[in-house]
């Protein structure tokens, strides 16, 4: 079978038995260099990865994709608004709702947002439904002024199902004795859990008829409408087009307005995570130009009688790039396996080294994550081969460009 002289040397230089002991060290450091900062970068990627999509999912669980409430005043013919919003090729549905922040008196007190909601069309545009740990969302029936906590704010006012709770609205009205703020008792129907602090410790939910006697709005009206939407990275674009297409003015308000500073910042833990793994991957590049350097070193003599039977200085380039190459592709083939084998089962792998050294990653009590999220995703894969496989052939370069200088007989002067 024929083989190309460079290809035949190279792969002889690799699988020989070295004389220097210590250059063959470096080449195995240097192979599992790159094979453990490939696993690294794919495993600590595809936590990252995972983490963002289970915060989405427990986010954007309770907040819409973009909402559409009038600049003065509230939204009268709600109606109307959804059947023109769901002609929109975008919207997956839509719902209706009312917004206040409002103190909350239990046996404890708390701030909370005060929200609003038509229960029979929330599921379009919410997944607090399946959320629910104690009742129903079902319960909250117009005139009899019940309420649904996050489990956290129950927990802060220190109430469940029955008990009353007190809502003040930061809304006056006037009294024989002066203004006071709006206030009316409702009664606990159920609670919710995102599994989110923000949502689970701040957010109570009522029937938007109760919540609009409360605030002394006209019956019927509604502060707004809440979208879902098929993209949610297009929200602001698609809220603009369905408010510029309703008669009159509304003020439109997005999902990265509310939390978007959250995912923005896993965005960019990410991309710095990503850099500093890379340093891993680097530092073995640079390993291989110090072990190719010394290779060509310890092989001059056998340089020189290549070239005087006539090797050209290109075959003498080649031996030695595809030599580091296979370094690198051995390196870079055993990492992608290893990443990708320890981000499929890094949910098994954790608990059994929290059982080994004694230790809670993730606390329940402290987290409401408490196992580690993994998503793989092939592009982060290829990415991460294709830089090592680069980084690996970039290293090369140097050391076999030195060895296809090297003159003959300065090599053999001394042999």
């Amino acid at each position: 079978m024929y083989r190309p002289l460079s290809a035949f040397i190279g792969l002889r230089y690799l699988r020989a038995k070295r004389s220097n002991h210590f250059i063959s060290f470096i080449s195995l450091v240097s192979m599992l260099g790159i094979a453990l900062g490939v696993t690294t970068l794919i495993t600590v990627i595809s936590v990252m990865n995972g983490f963002e999509k289970e915060l989405r999912s427990r986010i954007l669980g309770a907040i819409a994709h973009a909402t559409i409430q009038p600049v003065d005043g509230e939204m009268e013919d709600w109606h109307s608004v959804l059947g023109e919003v769901g002609n929109h090729p975008e919207v997956l549905g839509a719902a209706p709702y009312i917004e206040e922040g409002v103190w909350l008196q239990g046996e404890e007190s708390s701030g909370a947002l005060l929200r609003g909601i038509d229960p029979a069309l929330e599921s379009r545009v919410s997944e607090v439904a399946d959320k629910m740990v104690m009742g129903e969302l079902a319960d909250l029936q117009p005139g009899e002024y019940g309420i649904v906590l996050g489990i956290g704010l129950a927990g802060r006012l220190r109430v469940g199902p029955g008990d009353r709770v007190t809502i003040i609205a930061p809304r006056l009205k006037a009294t024989p004795v002066g203004a006071s703020p709006l206030m009316r008792r409702f009664t606990v129907v159920g609670a919710f859990e995102f599994g989110e602090y923000e949502n689970d410790s701040a957010l109570a939910l009522v029937h938007m008829d109760d919540a609009a006697r409360l605030l002394r709005m006209p019956a019927g009206d509604a502060g707004g409408v809440r979208l879902r939407l098929a993209d949610m990275d297009q929200a602001w674009r698609v809220a603009r087009e369905i408010s510029t297409a309703l008669p009159g003015h509304y003020y439109v308000r997005d999902w990265t307005q509310e939390r978007g500073n959250l995912f923005q910042a896993v965005r960019t833990e990410k991309t710095v995570m990503w850099v500093i793994l890379s340093l891993i991957i680097a530092v073995a590049a640079f390993n291989m130009i110090s072990m190719l350097v010394m290779v060509v070193t310890d092989k001059q003599s056998d340089i020189a009688i290549l070239k005087t039977m006539g090797a050209r200085p290109a075959t003498i380039l080649r031996v030695f790039v595809i030599q580091g190459s296979l370094i690198g592709i051995i390196g870079t083939t055993l990492g992608v396996i290893g990443g990708i084998a320890l981000a499929m089962n890094i949910s098994a792998v954790v608990p059994y080294l929290e059982q080994v050294f004694g230790f809670s990653l993730f606390p329940s009590d402290i987290y409401y994550i408490t196992e580690l999220p993994s998503e793989l995703r092939a592009g982060d894969v290829s990415k991460f081969a294709l830089m090592a496989l680069g980084m690996s052939l970039l290293s090369t370069l140097y050391p076999a460009w030195r060895a296809s200088r090297t003159h003959p007989a300065e090599a053999l002067r001394y042999e």
